[in-house]
């Protein structure tokens, strides 16, 4: 069938766009993620939805889509905290490993899903692995109190090629969008998702309700999910597609600060997440109160 027909709906222009029904987004992005289209109509409907933005509609069928084609993780039962992690260290050590750790530490089965998606950034596996904890070469389950990371093409070829489309045209795409939104697991999930501009908050929250997922979404850390270690930062949770607030957060920095690392290096973000996990660095105040939310929604999932 080809996709030209959705691009002459969506590819209008902020104000002439037209948007898609849920079925005809999942249908649009179905054929985007079998490779069954040329590479120009790609980057047309990656340029399309860059300037006409995705309504929570389009986003639960790009998210069905997804789902169908995906790998997906054995739960056994088990409510799964999931950790999106695309963004890596840029200024600030990346403390999702800690964050996963901790969730392990309290019983939890973490999967960390993700992939580079920008050169020069110190990425959550290069961490984990000075932790030594490798990713996974095979799509299984997590057991509870383990951590395991998912490369995405493991998980989805088709959604990893898409995220690599950035590289050609140097933006952001639907893609970008959707992983901090999916559930790589057959069952439950707590989906931990950040943001970064204020807008996102709402889009990402609309989605949340429309496809009823129990999830935290806070401002992450330069991208990352987890809670900046020097603010509290607001923190609204989702049970099932109703939104509830967890954490009205405060406003400016924090008055007692952790010792984080100077530097962003793997090596030594690594030595300082064993201090903390051995209890020779406290947890920082913003993680503590995030890992306590995830655990709540975990048993209200």
């Amino acid at each position: 069938m080809g996709i030209s027909q959705y691009i002459k709906e969506i590819g209008r222009g902020k104000d002439g766009a037209r948007p898609l029904a849920r079925e005809q987004a999942a249908d649009l992005f179905g054929q985007v993620l079998d490779g069954t289209v040329s590479d120009l109509e790609v980057g047309a409907f990656c340029l399309a939805m860059r300037i006409k933005g995705e309504t929570a509609e389009e986003m639960a069928g790009f998210l069905d889509a997804t789902r169908s084609r995906m790998q997906l993780i054995p739960t056994g039962g088990r409510p799964l905290v999931v950790l999106p992690s695309y963004n890596g260290a840029r200024r600030l050590p990346v403390l999702t490993p800690l964050l996963a750790l901790l969730l392990a530490r309290r019983g939890q089965a973490v999967a960390i899903h993700g992939t580079a998606t920008e050169d020069g950034r110190v990425s959550v596996p290069q961490v984990l692995q000075a932790l030594d904890l490798a990713s996974r070469d095979a799509v299984g389950g997590v057991a509870p109190g383990e951590v395991a990371y998912f490369p995405t093409g493991l998980l989805c070829p088709g959604l990893k090629r898409l995220l690599d489309v950035r590289r050609v045209v140097g933006l952001r795409n639907s893609a970008h969008s959707l992983v901090k939104l999916m559930n790589p697991g057959d069952g439950a999930a707590v989906i931990v998702s950040s943001y970064t501009h204020p807008e996102y908050a709402v889009s990402m929250a609309a989605v949340f309700e429309r496809v009823g997922a129990t999830a935290l979404l806070l401002r992450g850390t330069e991208g990352e999910v987890v809670a900046d270690a020097r603010r509290l930062p607001q923190m609204d949770g989702f049970v099932r597609g109703r939104r509830v607030t967890l954490e009205e957060g405060r406003k400016g920095t924090l008055t007692a600060l952790p010792e984080l690392p100077a530097g962003t290096d793997a090596p030594g973000t690594a030595v300082y997440i064993r201090e903390v996990l051995e209890g020779r660095q406290p947890v920082p105040e913003s993680l503590a109160l995030q890992v306590e939310h995830i655990l709540r929604l975990a048993v209200a999932s």
